[in-house]
């Protein structure tokens, strides 16, 4: 397990320094190596964690048959449901705070409306951990 980890990481700081000589760099040779390097660190990485799914993929199953009265289920979902709704949220707070921005800066007077919209938006991530939080209340 710690030499998958090891070669994961590996594999990440090799993309992040492709990624630097890239920035750093302002020849244009150096631009199709780090190019092609990036594509092949992806690669390898999606190899490597296809392979890692498959070594994991039975012991997954395992665990769900050893689970027989659906706690896991209850787990699953109180997973998906904080997790759905966060990235909902996330989403609805980054369309609506930038279009409030634009908005106050044309009429500052609307800085409390907007504000209340944005709230409106990060509202979704709380229903989310509420339904969590009755999901795991009753397992």
């Amino acid at each position: 397990m710690f030499i998958i980890l090891g070669i994961a990481i590996s594999i990440v700081f090799i993309t992040i320094g492709a990624g630097f000589t890239l920035y750093f760099s302002d020849k244009a040779y150096q631009y199709n190596k780090v190019i092609t390097a990036l594509k092949a660190s992806t690669a390898i990485y999606a190899a490597f964690i296809l392979v890692f799914l498959l070594i994991l993929i039975p012991d997954i199953v395992s665990a769900w048959a050893v689970e027989a009265d659906g706690a896991g289920l209850g787990f699953l979902a109180a997973g998906l449901s904080t997790g759905l709704a966060t990235i909902g949220a996330g989403y609805a707070v980054g369309s609506v705070g930038s279009s409030a921005l634009g908005a106050v800066s044309e009429n500052p007077k609307i800085l409390g409306k907007t504000l209340i919209f944005v709230g409106l938006a990060e509202g979704i991530a709380i229903y989310g951990l509420i339904i969590s939080i009755i999901i795991l209340g009753r397992l």
